[in-house]
């Protein structure tokens, strides 16, 4: 009945599942009000915000995160909730309102269900990075 959906950004993987419940969200264990850093909290509460509490109120979410930055997490986190809300009422709800979900999500912030695909490029032989060349003497 758990709905696992998995989310990563950069380096940070964040799992979460969805389970009908009475509106709990923890994230590794723990409430979502002690997330750290406190100036991103705004971040991870941005789906709950946007779909309204009464969304929330029947489902309980456990995201399990790991990797990555401060920042990184706080991302993967939030998408991870926003894809599991979804997946959620798509599998147990109806497809009518997934969709009105899901367009209220597109509509504010693509990257809540679109993962970023940019990773850092591998570096090369002959240089100190990836694109970076060391400099070449004539004489």
């Amino acid at each position: 009945m758990a709905t696992p959906l998995m989310q990563i950004d950069k380096t940070a993987t964040a799992v979460a599942h969805c389970k009908r419940g009475n509106g709990l969200i923890k994230i590794n264990g723990c409430p979502l009000d002690l997330l750290e850093p406190e100036i991103l909290k705004a971040k991870v509460y941005e789906p709950i915000y946007l779909l309204g509490k009464d969304r929330f109120s029947n489902v309980d979410i456990r995201v399990r995160v790991e990797g990555g930055g401060n920042v990184s997490q706080i991302y993967a986190i939030r998408q991870a909730i926003a894809k599991a809300i979804v997946a959620f009422y798509q599998k147990y709800v109806d497809e009518a309102a997934k969709k009105e979900i899901k367009d209220i999500l597109v509509h504010y912030d693509r990257t809540l269900l679109v993962a970023d695909p940019r990773r850092c490029e591998p570096k090369k032989f002959g240089g100190a990075g990836a694109r970076a060349r060391y400099q070449k003497s004539y004489r």
